[in-house]
């Protein structure tokens, strides 16, 4: 990816709803999660590309590990802790 005052504009734009997309599909991370943080760079790398379409179904896997993981963390925090899937 270039680095120009522009394109680091539209790189920040890129990243920022990449963030954005991928909370909403796999719950509330942060960039501290290393493997969110790696979909937000695959994300926006798709979208860079102008090939979003194919993201979703390339990394399907690690959106519903996140999303898995998310919601069982959930479950725990409502102490719920006899809760299955």
């Amino acid at each position: 990816m270039k680095l120009s005052d522009d394109e680091d504009k539209n790189l920040t734009n890129i990243l920022d709803a990449s963030v954005a997309a991928l909370q909403e599909d796999c719950g509330e991370y942060d960039l501290e999660n290393l493997r969110f943080k790696e979909l937000v760079f695959e994300r926006s790398r798709y979208v860079y590309n102008d090939a979003l379409e194919y993201f979703s179904t390339n990394f399907l896997t690690e959106i519903n590990n996140l999303r898995l993981k998310s919601a069982l963390e959930e479950i725990d925090l409502d102490g719920d802790t006899d809760a299955t899937l």
